[in-house]
């Protein structure tokens, strides 16, 4: 996809966890741990097979917690209280990313399978909060999660979004596919702890980079 395309970008859609924010941050460790602690108490079983099982969920479903719904009948806001419920502290504000948000144009959103609450905390921490017209959650898509495609018709349909003019950002290559099939431009933002498996087909990230602000920094450089 030619870089021209990019300056009919209207609304940019963020992931949340380890794409605002990058993976060394260590933020999202905290809530993977928390999970397999959830499972631990849920179930009483151990640690080690309550960490196969949270993974299992992951991969078959798309999330540990539609898993857990699915299999165990959980309530998901419970869930989403207990393993959101970690220290942001981590995070410090990001001057970088808070003045390049500023210099494109249009609206921001983020679209992430953890909770509004989460993402909340997450953006006041690095002092970006002002820059996002709305946040798309893991309850305002029904619990279903990426990279299911009828969360994005949901998405696009409630904020008014027109895919062509729309780009996505995603550290996880497969939640990309299906913002790319609704006619998005995608950018995956790549890290050791998410690598695709060489026989997974990317083609539908059409850019990638492993340093989100730098990217966005030479195409609003280029925009202006």
């Amino acid at each position: 996809m030619p870089d021209r395309a990019l300056n009919q970008i209207e609304d940019w859609v963020f992931d949340l966890d380890n794409t605002l924010y990058p993976a060394s941050a260590h933020l999202f460790p905290q809530i993977d741990k928390r999970m397999k602690a959830f499972i631990v108490d849920l179930l009483r079983i151990p640690p080690d097979e309550a960490f196969k099982l949270q993974k299992h969920y992951y991969w078959t479903y798309g999330t540990t917690l539609r898993g857990l719904m699915l299999n165990h009948h959980i309530e998901p806001d419970d869930f989403l209280d207990y393993v959101h419920d970690i220290d942001h502290s981590v995070l410090a504000p990001d001057l970088r990313l808070d003045a390049v948000l500023a210099r494109l144009p249009g609206r921001k959103f983020i679209y992430t399978n953890g909770s509004e609450r989460h993402a909340v905390n997450v953006i006041e921490r690095l002092g970006i909060t002002r820059h996002f017209a709305g946040i798309f959650d893991i309850k305002a898509s029904s619990y279903i999660p990426k990279p299911e495609p009828a969360p994005y018709g949901e998405l696009v349909a409630r904020h008014g979004i027109a895919p062509a003019r729309a780009i996505m950002f995603e550290d996880i290559h497969r939640n990309l596919k299906p913002a790319a099939d609704l006619g998005m431009t995608t950018v995956w933002v790549q890290h050791p702890e998410s690598p695709a498996r060489a026989d997974e087909d990317t083609s539908h990230c059409h850019f990638l980079t492993d340093d989100l602000i730098a990217w966005l920094e030479e195409r609003a450089k280029a925009r202006a």
